[in-house]
């Protein structure tokens, strides 16, 4: 699964529109939030980090979920932007996430463990698990 990195709001406007899971490095506007998604209709998550996340305002998080747009918190641990615009969700953590699911585990267990192993926020690890390994 990849994740576009975004690392400055004039980028927005050069997304592709059918970007779905997108990764804003810098502390996004209610402009920018309103401009993503007018310029990826398909967005299905914004994921800020913590510090950006906690700073968003409640009339965005009530618009982003009228959309139908999951707003998570999160980084992407050692990406460079000036090698590659996104960032690849590691297919041992994709492998592991299916592996745990065939063994029965609960949803919570998988988040859990995963994220604590890989360093991905476990609300990330549940998208996946709901985006890419759905049966």
């Amino acid at each position: 699964m990849k994740i576009r990195v975004v690392s400055s709001r004039d980028e927005i406007f050069t997304l592709n529109p059918n970007e779905r899971v997108v990764h804003l490095a810098f502390r996004p506007s209610n402009k920018d939030v309103f401009g993503l998604v007018e310029t990826c209709p398909k967005v299905e998550v914004i994921q800020l980090p913590q510090s950006y996340r906690r700073t968003i305002s409640k009339s965005i998080e009530m618009f982003l979920e009228m959309q139908r747009v999951q707003l998570l918190e999160g980084d992407v641990w050692g990406h460079r932007k000036d090698l590659n615009e996104y960032y690849e969700v590691p297919s041992s953590v994709i492998e592991k996430i299916k592996e745990m699911k065939s063994e029965g585990k609960s949803t919570e267990d998988i988040k859990k463990e995963v994220s604590r192993r890989n360093k991905t926020n476990p609300e990330m690890i549940g998208y996946i698990l709901m985006r890419e390994i759905s049966d």
